[in-house]
């Protein structure tokens, strides 16, 4: 016998399709801070004139792992978020039709002998 819950499978796939596009602007962005903010050494200064040229370049290089690492942490989270709530959702799909199955169909009609 049913509690009276029910669960909205479209919904639990809007809510996949919506986190794989977002794991999809994370790859993005990680690709962004890897190869599209390096700063080469000249952008600092001349070390000679500018001694805090070396700090500078340390400060940036540090802030660049640090942002990588950031999305790195996100993607890795919105991933197992990702899988998780889709197994969950194969799960309640495999229970739905099992139950459709277990209670004569899925057509929704009756076919017993009351139907004739």
């Amino acid at each position: 016998m049913s509690n009276g819950m029910r669960v909205d499978l479209s919904a639990m796939d809007e809510v996949i399709r919506k986190l794989w596009t977002l794991l999809d602007d994370m790859d993005k962005a990680g690709q962004t801070s890897r190869y599209n903010t390096e700063i080469s050494m000249d952008a600092f200064g001349n070390t000679c004139m500018f001694r805090e040229a070396g700090d500078l370049q340390t400060a940036h290089k540090d802030a660049k792992s640090d942002l990588e690492g950031a999305i790195k942490g996100l993607h890795d989270l919105i991933d197992r978020f990702g899988k998780s709530t889709s197994k969950v959702k194969d799960k309640y799909t495999e229970q739905e039709y099992a139950n459709k199955t277990q209670m004569g169909g899925d057509t929704g009609g009756s076919n017993g002998s009351f139907a004739k």
